[in-house]
Protein backbone atom coordinates (compact mmCIF):
# COMPACT_ATOMS: atom_id res chain seq x y z
CA UNK A 1 0.00 0.00 0.00
CA UNK A 2 1.11 3.51 -0.88
CA UNK A 3 1.56 6.17 2.01
CA UNK A 4 0.06 8.85 1.70
CA UNK A 5 1.68 12.24 0.66
CA UNK A 6 2.08 14.82 3.30
CA UNK A 7 0.29 17.40 1.91
CA UNK A 8 3.31 19.78 2.63
CA UNK A 9 5.38 17.97 0.78
CA UNK A 10 7.64 19.85 -2.04
CA UNK A 11 7.10 19.03 -5.75
CA UNK A 12 8.20 21.18 -8.91
CA UNK A 13 5.45 21.63 -10.65
CA UNK A 14 6.19 23.59 -13.31
CA UNK A 15 10.26 24.64 -15.48
CA UNK A 16 11.02 27.45 -18.01
CA UNK A 17 13.46 28.43 -20.36
CA UNK A 18 13.38 31.19 -22.88
CA UNK A 19 15.85 32.36 -24.91
CA UNK A 20 17.00 34.37 -28.12
CA UNK A 21 19.82 34.91 -30.67
CA UNK A 22 20.71 37.99 -32.10
CA UNK A 23 19.58 36.34 -35.54
CA UNK A 24 16.39 35.00 -34.31
CA UNK A 25 13.68 36.25 -36.83
CA UNK A 26 11.32 37.00 -33.67
CA UNK A 27 14.66 38.79 -31.87
CA UNK A 28 13.04 41.54 -29.56
CA UNK A 29 15.72 42.58 -27.90
CA UNK A 30 13.88 41.82 -24.19
CA UNK A 31 16.00 43.36 -21.26
CA UNK A 32 16.71 41.01 -18.65
CA UNK A 33 13.20 41.56 -16.93
CA UNK A 34 11.37 40.81 -19.88
CA UNK A 35 13.37 37.72 -20.22
CA UNK A 36 12.70 36.32 -16.80
CA UNK A 37 8.97 37.13 -16.97
CA UNK A 38 8.82 34.73 -20.47
CA UNK A 39 10.56 32.13 -18.50
CA UNK A 40 8.24 32.27 -15.76
CA UNK A 41 5.02 32.57 -17.77
CA UNK A 42 6.51 29.66 -19.66
CA UNK A 43 6.76 27.95 -16.07
CA UNK A 44 3.54 28.76 -15.63
CA UNK A 45 2.03 27.23 -18.70
CA UNK A 46 3.88 23.96 -18.52
CA UNK A 47 2.29 23.29 -14.85
CA UNK A 48 -0.93 22.74 -16.99
CA UNK A 49 -2.89 23.74 -13.99
CA UNK A 50 -6.26 24.49 -13.91
CA UNK A 51 -6.17 27.38 -11.47
CA UNK A 52 -4.12 30.93 -11.34
CA UNK A 53 -0.65 29.36 -10.84
CA UNK A 54 0.08 33.09 -11.09
CA UNK A 55 -1.99 34.50 -8.45
CA UNK A 56 -0.82 31.08 -6.57
CA UNK A 57 2.75 32.30 -5.82
CA UNK A 58 3.47 33.99 -2.29
CA UNK A 59 7.35 34.01 -2.61
CA UNK A 60 9.37 34.25 -5.47
CA UNK A 61 13.37 34.22 -5.58
CA UNK A 62 15.18 36.29 -8.43
CA UNK A 63 19.01 35.44 -9.09
CA UNK A 64 20.75 38.30 -9.84
CA UNK A 65 22.22 39.03 -13.38
CA UNK A 66 25.93 39.76 -13.42
CA UNK A 67 25.49 44.01 -14.23
CA UNK A 68 24.02 43.72 -10.64
CA UNK A 69 26.39 41.55 -9.21
CA UNK A 70 29.20 43.22 -7.81
CA UNK A 71 29.24 47.08 -6.08
CA UNK A 72 31.10 47.98 -9.04
CA UNK A 73 28.89 46.52 -11.87
CA UNK A 74 27.62 48.61 -14.61
CA UNK A 75 23.98 48.17 -15.48
CA UNK A 76 24.23 50.38 -18.59
CA UNK A 77 20.97 50.81 -19.55
CA UNK A 78 19.89 51.45 -15.80
CA UNK A 79 18.05 48.18 -13.86
CA UNK A 80 14.86 47.41 -11.88
CA UNK A 81 15.17 48.56 -8.48
CA UNK A 82 13.39 45.36 -7.20
CA UNK A 83 13.53 42.79 -9.53
CA UNK A 84 11.73 39.92 -7.96
CA UNK A 85 8.60 42.20 -8.08
CA UNK A 86 9.68 43.50 -11.72
CA UNK A 87 9.42 39.74 -12.76
CA UNK A 88 6.57 39.33 -11.04
CA UNK A 89 4.21 41.66 -11.86
CA UNK A 90 5.33 40.27 -16.07
CA UNK A 91 2.96 37.25 -15.08
CA UNK A 92 0.23 38.86 -12.76
CA UNK A 93 2.09 38.07 -9.39
CA UNK A 94 1.58 39.61 -6.39
CA UNK A 95 4.34 37.65 -3.91
CA UNK A 96 4.30 38.20 -0.28
CA UNK A 97 8.05 37.59 -0.28
CA UNK A 98 10.29 38.97 -2.43
CA UNK A 99 13.92 37.86 -2.42
CA UNK A 100 17.13 39.35 -4.16
CA UNK A 101 19.73 36.21 -3.84
CA UNK A 102 23.19 36.57 -3.55
CA UNK A 103 25.83 35.80 -6.24
CA UNK A 104 26.87 32.54 -7.07
CA UNK A 105 26.06 29.99 -9.56
CA UNK A 106 24.76 27.94 -6.54
CA UNK A 107 21.90 30.06 -6.48
CA UNK A 108 19.04 28.57 -8.48
CA UNK A 109 19.75 25.43 -6.84
CA UNK A 110 20.59 26.31 -3.61
CA UNK A 111 17.41 28.72 -3.41
CA UNK A 112 15.22 25.66 -4.93
CA UNK A 113 16.40 23.80 -1.73
CA UNK A 114 15.47 27.00 0.33
CA UNK A 115 12.01 26.86 -0.86
CA UNK A 116 11.40 23.50 -0.68
CA UNK A 117 12.07 23.47 3.27
CA UNK A 118 9.82 26.85 3.79
CA UNK A 119 6.90 24.65 1.96
CA UNK A 120 7.38 21.16 4.06
CA UNK A 121 7.67 23.22 7.25
CA UNK A 122 4.14 25.68 5.97
CA UNK A 123 6.05 28.76 5.83
CA UNK A 124 5.16 29.23 2.04
CA UNK A 125 2.99 26.88 -0.42
CA UNK A 126 3.86 28.28 -3.82
CA UNK A 127 7.44 29.61 -4.96
CA UNK A 128 9.42 30.16 -7.52
CA UNK A 129 13.01 31.05 -8.54
CA UNK A 130 13.79 32.94 -11.67
CA UNK A 131 16.97 34.40 -13.36
CA UNK A 132 17.93 35.81 -16.70
CA UNK A 133 21.06 37.26 -18.58
CA UNK A 134 20.52 39.62 -21.40
CA UNK A 135 24.21 40.40 -22.27
CA UNK A 136 24.42 39.59 -26.02
CA UNK A 137 21.55 42.25 -26.43
CA UNK A 138 23.62 45.00 -23.85
CA UNK A 139 26.80 44.37 -25.76
CA UNK A 140 25.32 44.71 -29.42
CA UNK A 141 23.36 47.56 -28.40
CA UNK A 142 26.20 49.65 -27.15
CA UNK A 143 27.86 48.82 -30.13
CA UNK A 144 25.32 50.18 -32.13
CA UNK A 145 24.93 53.44 -29.91
CA UNK A 146 21.72 52.91 -28.94
CA UNK A 147 20.40 53.34 -24.96
CA UNK A 148 16.79 51.85 -24.12
CA UNK A 149 15.82 52.56 -20.73
CA UNK A 150 15.34 49.76 -18.61
CA UNK A 151 14.82 51.07 -15.28
CA UNK A 152 12.06 50.31 -13.21
CA UNK A 153 11.05 51.99 -9.96
CA UNK A 154 8.82 49.53 -8.54
CA UNK A 155 9.45 49.94 -4.59
CA UNK A 156 7.84 47.47 -2.19
CA UNK A 157 8.70 44.44 0.05
CA UNK A 158 12.26 42.78 -1.06
CA UNK A 159 14.46 40.97 0.87
CA UNK A 160 18.38 42.24 -0.74
CA UNK A 161 20.69 39.55 0.65
CA UNK A 162 23.67 41.03 -0.65
CA UNK A 163 26.03 39.98 -2.82
CA UNK A 164 27.72 37.03 -0.74
CA UNK A 165 31.08 38.00 -2.09
CA UNK A 166 32.87 37.48 1.39
CA UNK A 167 35.88 35.19 1.47
CA UNK A 168 35.77 33.83 -2.21
CA UNK A 169 38.58 35.59 -3.86
CA UNK A 170 41.59 36.83 -1.64
CA UNK A 171 42.20 40.39 -2.06
CA UNK A 172 46.18 39.97 -2.73
CA UNK A 173 45.12 37.89 -6.06
CA UNK A 174 43.01 40.85 -6.92
CA UNK A 175 45.85 43.51 -6.65
CA UNK A 176 48.49 40.95 -8.48
CA UNK A 177 46.18 40.92 -11.55
CA UNK A 178 43.47 37.96 -10.47
CA UNK A 179 40.46 40.03 -11.07
CA UNK A 180 37.76 36.93 -12.14
CA UNK A 181 37.23 33.76 -12.80
CA UNK A 182 39.16 33.10 -15.19
CA UNK A 183 42.37 33.72 -14.07
CA UNK A 184 41.64 32.61 -10.74
CA UNK A 185 40.44 29.18 -12.39
CA UNK A 186 43.59 28.85 -14.70
CA UNK A 187 45.71 29.47 -11.80
CA UNK A 188 44.02 25.85 -10.45
CA UNK A 189 43.58 23.81 -13.34
CA UNK A 190 47.64 24.78 -13.64
CA UNK A 191 47.86 23.11 -10.38
CA UNK A 192 46.47 20.14 -11.26
CA UNK A 193 48.14 20.33 -14.43
CA UNK A 194 51.61 19.69 -12.23
CA UNK A 195 50.42 17.55 -10.03
CA UNK A 196 49.05 15.08 -13.30
CA UNK A 197 52.59 15.65 -15.25
CA UNK A 198 51.37 17.04 -17.97
CA UNK A 199 52.57 19.15 -20.69
CA UNK A 200 50.42 22.08 -21.81
CA UNK A 201 49.67 20.28 -25.15
CA UNK A 202 48.81 17.43 -23.00
CA UNK A 203 46.82 18.88 -20.49
CA UNK A 204 44.93 21.24 -23.33
CA UNK A 205 44.33 18.02 -25.20
CA UNK A 206 42.75 16.06 -22.32
CA UNK A 207 39.76 18.87 -21.64
CA UNK A 208 38.89 19.42 -24.95
CA UNK A 209 38.34 15.65 -25.04
CA UNK A 210 36.16 15.87 -21.92
CA UNK A 211 34.30 19.05 -23.03
CA UNK A 212 34.04 18.07 -27.08
CA UNK A 213 30.83 15.23 -26.08
CA UNK A 214 29.13 18.40 -24.44
CA UNK A 215 28.81 19.94 -27.47
CA UNK A 216 26.84 17.21 -28.90
CA UNK A 217 24.21 17.89 -26.51
CA UNK A 218 24.71 21.57 -26.81
CA UNK A 219 24.31 21.26 -30.66
CA UNK A 220 20.37 19.81 -30.02
CA UNK A 221 19.39 22.35 -27.34
CA UNK A 222 17.03 24.81 -28.84
CA UNK A 223 18.34 27.43 -26.50
CA UNK A 224 21.99 26.45 -26.63
CA UNK A 225 24.17 30.21 -27.48
CA UNK A 226 26.79 27.90 -29.23
CA UNK A 227 24.60 25.07 -30.93
CA UNK A 228 27.80 23.69 -32.76
CA UNK A 229 29.24 20.06 -32.80
CA UNK A 230 33.16 21.00 -32.22
CA UNK A 231 35.64 18.06 -31.96
CA UNK A 232 38.80 17.65 -29.55
CA UNK A 233 41.00 19.88 -32.06
CA UNK A 234 38.76 22.51 -32.38
CA UNK A 235 38.66 22.87 -28.58
CA UNK A 236 42.24 22.34 -28.29
CA UNK A 237 43.75 24.67 -30.87
CA UNK A 238 44.56 28.17 -30.51
CA UNK A 239 43.93 30.26 -33.08
CA UNK A 240 42.70 33.72 -34.09
CA UNK A 241 38.73 32.60 -32.89
CA UNK A 242 40.09 30.36 -30.03
CA UNK A 243 42.88 32.43 -28.67
CA UNK A 244 44.37 31.56 -25.65
CA UNK A 245 42.50 33.56 -23.05
CA UNK A 246 44.72 32.57 -19.65
CA UNK A 247 47.15 29.60 -19.70
CA UNK A 248 46.26 27.12 -19.99
CA UNK A 249 42.55 27.91 -21.80
CA UNK A 250 41.33 28.85 -25.15
CA UNK A 251 38.36 30.33 -25.40
CA UNK A 252 36.42 27.30 -26.00
CA UNK A 253 36.66 26.35 -22.62
CA UNK A 254 35.40 28.53 -20.78
CA UNK A 255 31.89 29.69 -20.11
CA UNK A 256 30.32 31.54 -22.73
CA UNK A 257 28.52 34.95 -20.98
CA UNK A 258 27.53 36.27 -24.28
CA UNK A 259 23.71 34.83 -23.91
CA UNK A 260 20.32 35.83 -23.87
CA UNK A 261 18.84 33.10 -21.59
CA UNK A 262 16.58 32.90 -18.59
CA UNK A 263 15.33 29.94 -16.70
CA UNK A 264 12.42 29.76 -13.78
CA UNK A 265 11.45 26.91 -11.48
CA UNK A 266 7.99 26.62 -9.52
CA UNK A 267 8.04 24.82 -6.55
CA UNK A 268 4.81 24.17 -4.52
CA UNK A 269 3.57 21.64 -2.00
CA UNK A 270 1.59 19.03 -2.58
CA UNK A 271 -1.42 20.54 -1.54
CA UNK A 272 -1.46 23.90 -3.55
CA UNK A 273 -0.48 21.67 -6.52
CA UNK A 274 -3.78 19.93 -6.21
CA UNK A 275 -5.89 22.85 -5.41
CA UNK A 276 -4.55 24.58 -8.47
CA UNK A 277 -5.70 21.32 -10.32
CA UNK A 278 -1.76 20.19 -11.89
CA UNK A 279 -1.44 17.06 -12.97
CA UNK A 280 0.15 14.54 -11.11
CA UNK A 281 2.33 13.55 -14.03
CA UNK A 282 3.99 16.96 -14.21
CA UNK A 283 5.09 16.68 -10.60
CA UNK A 284 8.75 16.16 -9.84
CA UNK A 285 9.74 15.74 -6.15
CA UNK A 286 12.82 16.90 -4.60
CA UNK A 287 14.74 14.24 -2.98
CA UNK A 288 17.89 16.25 -1.53
CA UNK A 289 19.42 19.55 -1.67
CA UNK A 290 22.45 20.37 0.06
CA UNK A 291 25.17 23.61 -0.09
CA UNK A 292 29.06 23.75 1.19
CA UNK A 293 31.25 26.79 0.81
CA UNK A 294 34.88 26.14 -0.02
CA UNK A 295 37.82 28.18 1.34
CA UNK A 296 39.33 31.14 -0.49
CA UNK A 297 41.56 29.81 -3.21
CA UNK A 298 45.22 31.45 -1.08
CA UNK A 299 44.09 29.25 1.99
CA UNK A 300 43.10 26.55 0.52
CA UNK A 301 45.22 22.78 1.26
CA UNK A 302 44.97 21.92 -2.50
CA UNK A 303 44.85 24.54 -5.09
CA UNK A 304 43.49 22.46 -7.70
CA UNK A 305 40.73 20.44 -5.38
CA UNK A 306 37.26 21.63 -3.50
CA UNK A 307 36.32 19.16 -1.17
CA UNK A 308 33.33 20.98 -0.46
CA UNK A 309 31.78 20.28 -3.34
CA UNK A 310 32.53 16.39 -2.82
CA UNK A 311 31.09 16.72 0.63
CA UNK A 312 27.98 18.28 -1.09
CA UNK A 313 27.08 15.91 -3.34
CA UNK A 314 27.85 12.86 -0.89
CA UNK A 315 25.43 14.80 1.59
CA UNK A 316 22.83 14.96 -1.20
CA UNK A 317 23.16 11.27 -2.32
CA UNK A 318 23.05 10.00 1.01
CA UNK A 319 19.92 11.99 2.02
CA UNK A 320 18.09 10.60 -1.14
CA UNK A 321 19.18 7.42 -0.25
CA UNK A 322 21.08 6.69 -3.26
CA UNK A 323 24.77 5.92 -4.53
CA UNK A 324 26.09 7.01 -7.76
CA UNK A 325 25.11 4.52 -9.60
CA UNK A 326 21.58 5.55 -9.00
CA UNK A 327 21.95 8.16 -11.48
CA UNK A 328 20.66 8.47 -14.51
CA UNK A 329 21.06 12.12 -15.71
CA UNK A 330 23.64 14.29 -14.47
CA UNK A 331 24.33 17.94 -15.14
CA UNK A 332 27.68 19.01 -13.38
CA UNK A 333 28.80 22.80 -13.12
CA UNK A 334 30.92 23.33 -16.56
CA UNK A 335 31.96 26.78 -16.40
CA UNK A 336 36.26 25.36 -16.93
CA UNK A 337 37.20 21.64 -16.82
CA UNK A 338 38.16 21.84 -13.19
CA UNK A 339 35.14 21.90 -11.90
CA UNK A 340 33.63 19.01 -13.66
CA UNK A 341 36.88 16.94 -12.91
CA UNK A 342 37.00 17.52 -9.43
CA UNK A 343 33.93 16.45 -8.63
CA UNK A 344 33.18 12.92 -11.11
CA UNK A 345 37.12 11.73 -10.08
CA UNK A 346 35.94 12.03 -6.48
CA UNK A 347 33.10 10.26 -7.14
CA UNK A 348 34.15 7.71 -9.58
CA UNK A 349 32.17 8.87 -12.64
CA UNK A 350 34.12 8.23 -15.89
CA UNK A 351 34.95 11.70 -17.95
CA UNK A 352 33.55 9.33 -20.89
CA UNK A 353 30.33 7.72 -18.98
CA UNK A 354 27.60 6.62 -20.90
CA UNK A 355 25.06 8.43 -19.00
CA UNK A 356 26.98 12.22 -19.80
CA UNK A 357 27.64 14.89 -17.74
CA UNK A 358 25.86 17.66 -19.06
CA UNK A 359 22.02 17.96 -19.76
CA UNK A 360 22.12 21.27 -21.35
CA UNK A 361 25.45 21.51 -23.13
CA UNK A 362 27.36 22.89 -20.76
CA UNK A 363 28.37 26.60 -19.88
CA UNK A 364 30.74 26.93 -22.52
CA UNK A 365 28.34 26.02 -25.65
CA UNK A 366 24.72 25.66 -23.99
CA UNK A 367 26.02 29.17 -22.43
CA UNK A 368 26.87 30.61 -18.87
CA UNK A 369 24.01 32.30 -17.98
CA UNK A 370 25.55 34.43 -15.48
CA UNK A 371 24.12 33.27 -12.05
CA UNK A 372 21.29 31.04 -13.26
CA UNK A 373 23.07 28.75 -15.16
CA UNK A 374 21.82 25.77 -12.91
CA UNK A 375 18.21 26.91 -13.18
CA UNK A 376 18.45 25.62 -17.05
CA UNK A 377 20.22 22.41 -15.79
CA UNK A 378 17.20 22.13 -13.18
CA UNK A 379 14.54 22.62 -16.10
CA UNK A 380 16.46 20.42 -18.36
CA UNK A 381 16.60 17.44 -15.04
CA UNK A 382 12.72 17.84 -14.52
CA UNK A 383 12.18 17.27 -18.46
CA UNK A 384 14.39 14.25 -18.24
CA UNK A 385 12.95 13.06 -15.41
CA UNK A 386 9.36 13.23 -16.69
CA UNK A 387 10.56 11.44 -19.90
CA UNK A 388 11.73 8.65 -17.79
CA UNK A 389 9.56 7.90 -14.60
CA UNK A 390 11.57 6.84 -11.87
CA UNK A 391 15.14 8.35 -12.98
CA UNK A 392 16.84 10.38 -10.90
CA UNK A 393 18.59 13.13 -11.90
CA UNK A 394 21.82 15.04 -9.91
CA UNK A 395 22.17 18.70 -10.73
CA UNK A 396 25.57 20.33 -9.19
CA UNK A 397 25.89 23.89 -9.25
CA UNK A 398 29.00 25.76 -8.48
CA UNK A 399 29.58 29.47 -7.54
CA UNK A 400 32.69 31.75 -7.34
CA UNK A 401 36.26 29.82 -7.82
CA UNK A 402 34.87 26.22 -6.87
CA UNK A 403 34.06 28.76 -3.79
CA UNK A 404 30.31 27.80 -3.47
CA UNK A 405 28.28 24.54 -4.40
CA UNK A 406 24.87 23.34 -4.26
CA UNK A 407 23.60 19.86 -4.97
CA UNK A 408 19.93 18.63 -6.01
CA UNK A 409 18.74 15.12 -6.99
CA UNK A 410 15.63 14.96 -8.43
CA UNK A 411 12.72 12.03 -9.57
CA UNK A 412 8.87 11.40 -10.11
CA UNK A 413 9.40 8.76 -7.38
CA UNK A 414 7.72 10.71 -4.35
CA UNK A 415 10.41 11.69 -1.40
CA UNK A 416 9.29 11.56 2.45
CA UNK A 417 9.57 15.39 3.85
CA UNK A 418 9.40 13.49 7.35
CA UNK A 419 12.93 12.79 6.90
CA UNK A 420 15.92 15.22 6.22
CA UNK A 421 16.44 16.73 2.93
CA UNK A 422 18.51 19.90 2.97
CA UNK A 423 21.61 20.44 4.54
CA UNK A 424 23.82 22.96 4.45
CA UNK A 425 27.47 21.09 4.95
CA UNK A 426 30.33 22.58 7.21
CA UNK A 427 32.17 25.11 5.56
CA UNK A 428 36.05 23.73 4.50
CA UNK A 429 38.45 25.57 6.96
CA UNK A 430 41.54 27.68 5.57
CA UNK A 431 44.47 25.52 5.99
CA UNK A 432 47.36 27.23 4.37
CA UNK A 433 48.14 31.15 5.91
CA UNK A 434 48.74 33.71 3.26
CA UNK A 435 50.86 36.99 3.06
CA UNK A 436 49.55 40.30 1.28
CA UNK A 437 53.17 41.51 0.90
CA UNK A 438 56.48 39.57 1.32
CA UNK A 439 60.51 39.70 0.37
CA UNK A 440 62.31 36.73 0.34
CA UNK A 441 62.74 33.70 -1.58
CA UNK A 442 60.14 31.68 -2.86
CA UNK A 443 58.91 28.62 -4.91
CA UNK A 444 56.70 28.40 -7.93
CA UNK A 445 53.31 26.12 -6.42
CA UNK A 446 51.53 27.66 -10.12
CA UNK A 447 50.99 30.52 -12.43
CA UNK A 448 49.03 31.82 -15.22
CA UNK A 449 49.46 33.72 -18.10
CA UNK A 450 46.65 36.47 -19.02
CA UNK A 451 46.68 37.79 -22.70
CA UNK A 452 45.19 41.20 -23.06
CA UNK A 453 45.50 44.34 -25.57
CA UNK A 454 48.18 45.56 -23.88
CA UNK A 455 50.29 42.23 -24.15
CA UNK A 456 50.59 39.26 -21.70
CA UNK A 457 50.57 39.39 -17.65
CA UNK A 458 51.34 36.96 -15.52
CA UNK A 459 50.93 35.98 -12.19
CA UNK A 460 52.00 33.34 -9.88
CA UNK A 461 51.15 31.91 -6.57
CA UNK A 462 54.27 30.83 -4.76
CA UNK A 463 55.41 28.80 -1.67
CA UNK A 464 57.60 30.84 1.15
CA UNK A 465 60.34 28.52 2.66
CA UNK A 466 57.77 27.98 5.56
CA UNK A 467 55.01 27.03 3.91
CA UNK A 468 52.98 30.25 3.87
CA UNK A 469 51.54 31.62 -0.01
CA UNK A 470 52.16 34.62 -1.61
CA UNK A 471 51.39 36.36 -4.66
CA UNK A 472 53.30 37.93 -7.09
CA UNK A 473 53.93 39.81 -10.97
CA UNK A 474 57.00 39.01 -13.16
CA UNK A 475 59.39 42.15 -12.17
CA UNK A 476 60.90 41.54 -15.40
CA UNK A 477 60.98 39.65 -19.28
CA UNK A 478 63.30 37.22 -17.12
CA UNK A 479 60.24 36.02 -15.26
CA UNK A 480 57.94 36.52 -17.81
CA UNK A 481 59.75 34.56 -19.78
CA UNK A 482 59.85 31.79 -17.22
CA UNK A 483 56.53 30.99 -17.17
CA UNK A 484 55.80 31.46 -20.54
CA UNK A 485 58.04 27.54 -20.90
CA UNK A 486 55.26 26.28 -19.73
CA UNK A 487 56.99 24.54 -16.85
CA UNK A 488 57.75 26.72 -14.36
CA UNK A 489 56.60 24.76 -11.13
CA UNK A 490 58.91 24.38 -8.11
CA UNK A 491 61.15 27.26 -9.56
CA UNK A 492 63.10 29.06 -6.84
CA UNK A 493 62.55 33.39 -7.20
CA UNK A 494 63.32 35.88 -5.43
CA UNK A 495 59.84 38.16 -4.31
CA UNK A 496 60.63 41.79 -3.33
CA UNK A 497 57.36 44.26 -2.69
CA UNK A 498 57.62 47.07 -4.69
CA UNK A 499 54.96 50.15 -5.40
CA UNK A 500 52.10 47.85 -2.96
CA UNK A 501 53.13 45.21 -5.19
CA UNK A 502 55.01 41.62 -4.64
CA UNK A 503 57.25 41.50 -8.05
CA UNK A 504 59.21 38.18 -8.75
CA UNK A 505 62.85 37.68 -10.18
CA UNK A 506 64.29 34.53 -11.28
CA UNK A 507 66.88 33.20 -8.49
CA UNK A 508 70.22 33.46 -9.73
Amino acid sequence: MTTPLDPRTPVIIGVGQFSEKLDDAEYAALSPMDMAGRALGVAIADAQARGDVAAALDTLGAIRQFEISTPAAIAPFGKADNPPRAIAQRVGADPARAILEYVGGQAPQRLVGEFAQDIAEGRAKVAAVVGSEAISTTLALVAKGEKPDWSEELGGQMEDRGFGMKGVLDSTLIAHGVRGAIPAYALMENTRRKVLGRSLDEHRARMAQLFAPFTEVAASNPHAAAPVVRSADDIATPTERNRIVAEPYTKSMIARDQVNQSAAIIVASVEAARELGVPEDRWVHIHAVSDAKEASPMHRADLHLAPSAVDCAHAALDMAGASVTDITHFDIYSCFPIPVCNLIEALGIAEDDPRGLTLTGGLPFFGGAGNNYSAHGIAEAVARCRAQLGSRAMVVANGGFMSKYATGIYSTEPADWSQPRVKTCADQPDAVAALDRYDGPATIETYTIQNSKKGPRGTVIARTPDGVRVAAIPADAAALALLETGDPFGAQIAITHQDDLNRFSVAG
